[in-house]
């Protein structure tokens, strides 16, 4: 069995378990794996700041109807993973607590502020749409960073759509490359079609980088790739996708680490399941 089938038969049958609703991605058309609303979908319902944001996002998540439901009402989709996850720390003033567990900062530090969804991070001048960020929390002032960003990926990743590389119009703006020699010299490898990774979405990292400089500056911001691991090849080969674009981003200074929501899911099972027990026992049922 492939990674995406792997996640989403095993999203399904949690829905089953809990006797929700599914329909599919056309309403009466598809495969069952979509939510009749989208709070079936979510631990909580969205905060209304994170409505907004999602609104404001270019990923249409939330807009739908019985005939044409939303993104985020996929039982796989990546953004309702990534509410279901962080919202919670947001909505109760935590996201101290939920950053370290990140491994952004030591358990007991307080730099952070708030979380935004689908954060937006203007390049230059030259770029249209600047690349939407899925997790950011800003920091406060003085803190040693002042934005953790986050990467979410549940079963995107394992699709068999293959990914765009970078266009053009990146490689012919010298200045956003500065100080970033490995990673344009990747970000020519994989022009116009990434050839090299198999489950990586290095192109998008790459703008989210590019996206973080050019508003935190290199050195000051730290990037998670969150992933969803799956049985077999498709999780070898994702995380060998992952370790090789780190170690030439790290060549250029950049802070990034990952993280798999399945590490990260018992690291907070461990540490905060007294305090949280219906959060902690929504997450681990249905993610573990």
């Amino acid at each position: 069995m492939g990674g995406y089938e792997y996640i989403v038969s095993k999203q399904i049958q949690w829905a089953t378990n809990k006797n929700i609703q599914l329909i599919g991605s056309k309403g009466d058309k598809g495969r069952k794996a979509y939510t009749t609303v989208l709070n079936d979908n979510l631990f909580e319902p969205l905060e209304e700041r994170t409505q907004n944001q999602f609104r404001q996002g270019n990923g249409n998540e939330i807009t739908g109807s019985l005939d044409n439901p939303a993104k985020m009402q996929a039982v796989h989709s990546s953004s309702a993973i990534g509410v279901n996850i962080f919202q919670y720390w947001q909505r109760r003033g935590l996201t101290n607590a939920i950053a370290a567990a990140c491994g952004f900062c030591n358990k007991g530090s307080e730099y952070t502020t708030n979380i935004d969804f689908e954060d937006k991070y203007i390049i230059n001048t030259n770029f249209i749409i600047p690349p939407n960020i899925d997790v950011v929390f800003h920091c406060k002032e003085g803190s040693p960073f002042n934005r953790f960003a986050i990467e979410c990926k549940f079963s995107e990743a394992y699709s068999s759509e293959k990914h765009d590389g970078l266009k053009d119009k990146y490689l012919n703006n010298p200045d956003i490359w500065t100080e970033l020699p490995s990673l344009h010299e990747l970000a020519l490898e994989i022009n116009p079609m990434d050839n090299r990774y198999h489950h990586l979405h290095a192109a998008q990292l790459i703008k989210h980088i590019l996206g973080l400089k050019a508003v935190s500056g290199k050195k000051d911001f730290k990037l998670m790739y969150l992933w969803y691991d799956a049985l077999g090849k498709d999780g070898t080969d994702h995380r060998a996708d992952i370790e090789n674009f780190i170690a030439i981003a790290k060549k250029d200074g950049i802070h990034i680490h990952s993280m798999t929501y399945q590490e990260l899911i018992v690291l907070l099972a461990r540490d905060y399941r007294n305090e949280h027990p219906e959060y902690i026992r929504y997450i681990t049922e249905r993610y573990l």
